[in-house]
């Protein structure tokens, strides 16, 4: 009996479950909101992404 002989799968199920079930899922479109509606750390993340998208810009050209 080798070595070899413990390391193979043959009782084990090979397809695995994802991760993320499909009802859970997003389709990657952003949901816009009012402004009316915004507390004081969504406009904080705002302003935050507009300077890392300006960042962003700024490195590319």
């Amino acid at each position: 009996m080798g070595r070899d002989e413990h390391r193979h799968a043959k009782g084990k199920k090979k397809n695995k479950l994802p991760q993320t079930p499909k009802n859970q899922k997003t389709d990657g479109i952003d949901v816009e909101f009012s402004k009316e509606l915004a507390d004081h750390e969504d406009l904080e993340a705002m302003e935050r992404s507009k300077a890392a998208d300006r960042r962003a810009n700024q490195r590319k050209q």
